[in-house]
């Protein structure tokens, strides 16, 4: 239990005052598209999602939408002083037994100790009317350790803006999100509505270069900057509260960062990369994956072999092209246009390796990404096989803009 209580109360009082701040600050201008999918209703939400995507602006919206001015629900982050010398489990029983209902806990992966999980589990099951919604980085595994927790809570991904999301934020109208089948079955009815109120191609060349992080509004001059520190803070301070790293191997992910930057689409030689970064093989093997859960990387398999954590992937692409533009300004148009078209797929699709096009999605759907000249010769005699085009604002028969694959979420 706590000590020096009315020392610790008066703490109390001053973590309510600061969550009440940030829930007045919060805007309820844009709510991102996971917010009316997660079940909140569920005892225990947990949201990941790499740094800077906005997970902690949706759990202050949340609160703002259900308890504006009231002390029902608080806000705390993990990576607070406070908790270097108190426990999460104490400072929940206080805020249950002074009516507390909610409690939304900000980058559990920063708690100084190491017990996150089994708190959380005894908060839950200690405390039947209250509800928990936790934040972590996407390097949070769901694994042997978390299967007490896993039982009892309900795991969501947040992505960066998809497209569609940006138009919004940039005031040019309110899209809806749309299924892949639809968008094969009717890209030329929705892209003629679409660019019938917009101007497209400039809108989706600015996404490509600074509309995947919602911060980039904050100030756009020193956006690549800002994503340049996001990447060492990811690397330095959340993957090793997460993994035991050492110090030498961030420095060596950093390079290998910068090498898969300046070659991506990167079809990797695992034992050449650990030369060039003076490592073993399965060092580098082990360094992807975490870039990888640490969405940094997106890392393509091919659909015939199922043991990822034992194979080198066949295409290896950053995560997406606001870093490609950050980490390597000359990047080719290409491999930027493929970054897009992955990294829009993989929230609500499995994207696997195609031997004979770019991608393939859901075991179903073969595609090639390209510009204007691109044709079917290289898939043309594969069922269901796609043309995704850049600098088209509208398609025809199954070439289809690349630009509409940014309204799937």
């Amino acid at each position: 239990m706590l000590h020096n209580k009315n020392y610790i109360n008066m703490e109390i009082t001053d973590a309510y005052i600061n969550s009440t701040r940030l829930v007045n600050s919060v805007s309820m201008a844009h709510v991102r598209y996971l917010y009316d999918i997660i079940d909140w209703s569920s005892r225990m939400v947990c949201i990941k999602g790499a740094r800077g995507v906005g997970k902690t602006t949706l759990m202050l919206q949340r609160m703002k939408q259900l308890f504006p001015k009231s002390e029902q629900a608080i806000y705390i982050s993990l990576d607070d002083l406070w908790f270097t010398e108190h426990r999460l489990i104490d400072l929940a029983e206080y805020h249950f037994l002074h009516g507390g209902t909610h409690l939304f806990v900000d980058e559990v992966h920063r708690y100084p100790y190491n017990n996150w999980i089994q708190e959380l589990k005894n908060i839950y099951d200690r405390y039947p009317e209250l509800h928990i919604v936790f934040t972590g980085s996407s390097l949070l595994q769901i694994d042997f350790s978390m299967a007490d927790l896993s039982r009892r809570c309900v795991f969501y991904t947040l992505q960066g803006l998809s497209f569609r999301e940006y138009l919004e934020f940039e005031g040019k109208g309110k899209f809806t999100a749309l299924p892949l089948d639809r968008i094969l079955k009717e890209h030329i009815y929705i892209a003629t509505d679409i660019v019938s109120k917009i101007t497209i191609i400039p809108l989706f060349e600015e996404y490509l270069r600074h509309g995947y992080y919602p911060f980039y509004k904050e100030a756009p001059a020193s956006y690549p900057l800002r994503l340049q520190q996001v990447i060492t803070t990811i690397l330095e301070n959340d993957l090793p509260a997460v993994e035991k790293v050492e110090y030498v191997s961030i420095k060596k992910m950093k390079r290998l960062l910068m090498i898969v930057s300046q070659m991506v689409p990167f079809s990797p030689n695992m034992t050449k990369v650990g030369e060039s970064i003076e490592t073993t093989r399965q060092a580098v093997t082990r360094m992807f994956q975490l870039l990888e859960r640490a969405a940094l990387l997106i890392m393509l398999y091919s659909e015939k072999n199922n043991m990822q954590q034992l194979t080198k992937p066949e295409k290896v692409y950053l995560e997406n092209t606001n870093l490609m533009y950050a980490l390597a300004p000359t990047s080719d148009i290409g491999n930027i246009r493929e970054t897009f078209f992955a990294n829009q797929l993989k929230a609500n699709h499995t994207i696997t390796f195609s031997g004979q096009g770019d991608f393939r999605i859901d075991d179903t759907y073969t595609f090639e990404v390209g510009g204007k000249t691109k044709n079917f010769e290289q898939i043309k005699d594969i069922p269901n096989s796609y043309l995704a085009i850049d600098n088209v604002e509208y398609g025809t028969g199954k070439q289809i803009p690349l630009w509409l694959f940014g309204f799937l979420y």
